[in-house]
């Protein structure tokens, strides 16, 4: 039976892939009678056949040593391309986190987008979204996850762009599509090269070439510059962050996954490929800078936000800058804690966020206020994945941060005040948003605020426990340190840290008073929430750039390609126009001419050879 289930694994993203393809019928509303609900319910039934599926697996593969299946795709001069997959307990627990998040975001969904005439085909998205992210998470092989990378990328655009009748979500859909594939390009350069370098692209042969390669500095610089390159992207770090601000004018369900999964998907290729990157320590430190810019500017950005779900996402952003932080400074440990921590509080606060939002068609969070008192278990929800999210003690973010400090602190010290201060700026952003949308006097939109149904209750309840049992399953797994192993001075530190930053966010926001809060310096306040220009810079860059040199392309291509072209016509018609003037049409006369021209032709000929 083990056995058996060890060599069906690769079949568990098959689930959600199948999904989509029977959800085709009435995507292309080849059925009409029964409406798309039908759609839905398959593709629910087929995630939680692929959890029954992987939680069997998980049971089987505790404690045993990683099981690889292989098959071989191409063998060429030299160079052998498998498919691979590695059955280990990391990789099928990752797998498992992604099919329970995709199972609680489509009930979610069933009820967040029940009156959405395209139901049908929001479903097939996130079953074809499921299916790559799960394989993602077993893939043993690089040129595999690169292609499921694509997948994914190829998933969002769909899921950014679902409501493509608005110019908004159009423009967002084509900047997040466009931004990953600058990222995307120089990663299948590095792919091309360790293929051609290190002869396989299986993870472990790297592994097994790393211990033994003579690679130049500026070759490892060059490769792991490359293989950063589209994770940068995928996870949303500077200077390709933006498009997670704009790809939140997709549906709320869409942007649960995306905060929570997806962009955990680039830097879980990271960690995959961590030994590679330590080859060089300039890629190890373009991390670490990168993650730190990231995850300190998206935090002050968040802050300035006034839409609900743009200042919850800049924080995704950070957070994973602090995975950054982690894989350039050698802690993969940290790295997999903060990505396991982070990905469920999300989901939870990006599932109550869209109950206020459903309720209220609304999002601006100056036109909230007093919704705690009508809708209870939001209100629950928000609390408990804003507190697990932060290093409160007992729960997950903790742990986490508990986690970076301990490894940090000797090497990079100006790592644990960027973890510190992150965690403290974050609790403010929450506290902000709770006083402003849950508590003070209810407002116009407001007033008449019902609690969700249970479609989306049930989902968001049951992550609320899921969220509140995090550590006791991190503590199963052996992730959790003994407690008397817990430094007394790390666990004050991020304890003030929070503290500090609920209570400066509760005393300025939890208030009846409706005025914003506005900083005494007014240019700070809109750098900050103009995203430090980013956008205007890239508009007077490479926007600029791009647009002149196309325009400096078109006016080559009409004038001087398509003008020696039209030359060259013109030239023809006028000679045969002049030409036909002087035909007679005597076919002697042609056989006379010829015969003439074959003639000295000839005689040309007999010269070139008698002189020479």
């Amino acid at each position: 039976m083990e056995q058996m289930l060890l060599d069906t694994a690769w079949l568990i993203p098959c689930y959600g892939l199948l999904g989509a393809i029977l959800t085709i019928p009435w995507m292309t509303r080849l059925v009409r009678r029964t409406g798309p609900r039908p759609a839905a319910y398959l593709n629910i039934l087929m995630t939680t056949l692929a959890f029954i599926h992987g939680t069997a697996l998980f049971r089987s593969v505790w404690n045993h040593e990683p099981y690889h299946i292989v098959f071989n795709w191409l063998t060429v001069a030299g160079l052998q391309l498998n498919l691979t997959f590695e059955i280990s307990p990391v990789s099928v627990g990752a797998m498992e986190s992604v099919t329970v998040l995709s199972l609680l975001a489509q009930v979610f969904a069933l009820g967040y987008m029940e009156k959405d005439w395209a139901l049908a085909r929001f479903f097939a998205l996130v079953g074809f979204f499921e299916g790559a992210m799960s394989a993602v998470a077993i893939s043993d092989s690089l040129l595999m996850s690169y292609g499921l990378l694509e997948l994914l990328t190829l998933s969002t655009y769909l899921l950014v762009g679902f409501w493509y009748a608005q110019p908004l979500v159009v423009k967002a859909a084509r900047d997040a599509f466009l931004t990953k594939r600058a990222g995307d390009i120089l990663l299948f350069a590095g792919v091309i090269a360790l293929s051609s370098i290190a002869g396989s692209l299986d993870f472990q042969d790297l592994y097994d070439w790393c211990e033994t390669t003579d690679l130049p500095p500026w070759g490892a610089t060059l490769i792991g510059l490359a293989l950063i390159a589209g994770p940068i992207g995928k996870c949303a770090q500077f200077p390709l962050h933006l498009w997670l601000d704009e790809a939140m004018e997709g549906p709320n369900p869409a942007s649960i996954l995306r905060n929570s999964v997806v962009v955990t998907g680039g830097a879980y290729i990271l960690i995959k490929v961590h030994p590679i990157l330590y080859l060089s320590p300039v890629v190890t430190t373009t991390l670490m800078v990168i993650g730190a810019v990231t995850a300190i500017g998206a935090t002050l950005v968040s802050i300035a936000q006034i839409d609900i779900k743009r200042t919850i996402s800049y924080s995704t952003s950070a957070y994973l800058g602090l995975v950054f932080i982690a894989i350039g400074a050698k802690w993969i440990s940290f790295a997999f804690l903060l990505l396991f921590a982070h990905a469920i509080a999300k989901a939870l606060i990006f599932m109550s966020v869209g109950c206020v939002i459903l309720t209220t068609n609304n999002q601006d969070v100056t036109e909230f206020g007093g919704l705690a008192k009508s809708m209870p278990a939001t209100t629950s929800a928000f609390v408990v994945g804003s507190l697990a999210m932060t290093g409160v003690f007992p729960l997950g973010g903790f742990w986490a941060f508990q986690e970076g400090l301990e490894v940090l602190r000797l090497d990079y010290p100006w790592a644990i005040w960027t973890i510190l201060l992150v965690n403290g700026l974050t609790a403010f952003n929450l506290a902000r948003v709770f006083g402003l949308v849950f508590l003070g006097k209810t407002q116009p939109k407001t007033r008449r605020a019902p609690e969700v149904p249970w479609p989306l209750a049930l989902p968001m309840v049951f992550l609320t426990v899921l969220t509140l049992m995090a550590p006791l399953a991190m503590s199963q797994l052996s992730l959790l340190p003994d407690l008397d192993r817990i430094d007394s001075l790390r666990l004050v530190s991020i304890s003030l840290s929070s503290v500090l930053g609920f209570v400066t966010g509760g005393l300025l926001y939890f208030r009846s008073d409706r005025t914003p809060v506005k900083l005494s310096l007014p240019w700070v306040q809109e750098l900050l929430t103009y995203d430090f220009y980013v956008e205007k810079l890239y508009d007077n860059t490479v926007v600029w750039f791009v647009y002149h040199l196309s325009q400096l392309t078109a006016w080559l291509d009409r004038y001087v390609v398509d003008g020696f072209v039209n030359l060259v016509g013109f030239v023809t018609i006028f000679s045969s126009e002049s030409l036909k003037y002087g035909a007679s049409g005597q076919v002697q006369s042609y056989f006379i001419t010829i015969a003439m021209g074959a003639g000295f032709l000839g005689l040309a000929i007999g010269w070139l050879f008698w002189s020479l």
